[in-house]
């Protein structure tokens, strides 16, 4: 683990500041459900989301502030949450879900938590097999889909997660982020390298003779202080170390700014902006000709005013085909709009006018 504290120090203080303003909810009241078209590992599918309220991410709340781009502890209780209610939270929230459409074909359960379903102190023993058994008894189920950092990853964890679901494919997400140690350390404050996380990949490649386990990583498209080129370059890059390492699937997440960040700060100041659409399609077109693992491009909050955005004209277009394209694992097809002129330039000259922003200023 790193524990170096990057940015001038100031993500403790904006943490502290930001949870301040969070009003107070119980658990219940913060579990949240949906259900969608979905790429699996045997084809399209149907996922089905779950988020459960923990107690909040450990590495945000040791004192750390977590990472510059995440909001999510705010939606935790921040407090202790029973077993019982977890179970009871999921049992709900998973009803819900089948009675809006019945499990009737490939499904995939996708469990998120404020940060790691393996951290037993987020998510303890008791709650996640009476989770796993409940989600057992419905064969179209194929995938169980959690998150966790990489120091939650170890062989009696899966091994016991997979002999719970024997007959589905577990597979433990990862926020990498940036194959990159400055960028994932210094500019999102991750708090891990490259070197802890193949060590949780040495442990899932190792598995998977015996079970059916799989890895997915999560890659960051444009952290704070990352010019639009540089951004495009470390997705690429970032996708070509993830295969080589194992992993399985990628899910690419351009940037959206949440509240309460040093990248809200920063995109307040005019010192930050989301990456293109432009810049999305350009990473789907390279590493589909790299990488022969499947790779998704998640469009949550693209063409609004604190995520991706193009223009009026192309934004909802270049979404639907960015959809399609995840669905098929198609490169999207060519387009063309008065506004590619103005991303090619920022492309170009983007490491010359990349921001200067002194971040010890007051903020």
């Amino acid at each position: 683990m790193n524990t170096k504290q990057p940015l001038d120090n100031l993500l403790p203080e904006i943490r502290r500041k930001a949870l301040k303003r969070v009003d107070k909810r119980f658990p219940h009241e913060m579990a949240a459900s949906w259900s969608g078209d979905d790429l699996m590992y045997s084809g399209p599918g149907r996922s089905i989301f779950i988020v459960l309220p923990t107690p909040g991410c450990a590495w945000a709340l040791a004192g750390s502030g977590g990472c510059s781009m995440c909001s999510y502890i705010a939606d935790s209780p921040l407090e202790e949450v029973s077993s019982d209610a977890l179970v009871d939270i999921f049992k709900r929230e998973f009803q819900r879900q089948i009675q809006k459409c019945e499990i009737t074909g490939p499904t995939a359960i996708k469990i998120f938590v404020s940060g790691s379903f393996l951290n037993e102190e987020e998510i303890p023993v008791e709650a996640r097999r009476a989770i796993f058994r409940i989600i057992n008894e419905y064969d179209d189920v194929e995938e169980v889909v959690v998150e966790s950092r990489p120091e939650y990853v170890n062989e009696e964890m899966l091994k016991d997660c997979c002999q719970l679901i024997p007959n589905k494919i577990f597979e433990v997400a990862m926020g990498l982020e940036s194959a990159n140690d400055d960028i994932r350390l210094q500019r999102i404050n991750k708090g891990f390298t490259t070197e802890d996380f193949q060590k949780s990949m040495n442990i899932i490649n190792k598995l998977k003779s015996d079970f059916n386990v799989r890895a997915k990583v999560y890659l960051l498209v444009k952290p704070v202080l990352t010019s639009e080129i540089e951004a495009i370059e470390d997705a690429v890059k970032s996708a070509e170390y993830a295969e080589g390492v194992g992993v399985d699937r990628i899910a690419y997440c351009p940037s959206t700014i949440h509240k309460g960040t040093l990248m809200e700060i920063l995109w307040r100041r005019g010192s930050y902006q989301p990456p293109w659409i432009w810049s999305a399609i350009e990473i789907i077109r390279r590493v589909r000709n790299l990488v022969k693992i499947p790779v998704i491009m998640d469009t949550a909050g693209f063409g609004t005013r604190r995520g991706p955005f193009n223009c009026k004209k192309c934004n909802s277009k270049l979404k639907d085909a960015i959809i399609k394209s995840n669905i098929k694992q198609t490169i999207p097809e060519e387009f063309e709009c008065e506004c590619k002129v103005k991303w090619e330039a920022d492309v170009e000259f983007s490491e010359v006018t990349r921001s200067t922003t002194n971040l010890s200023k007051n903020h």
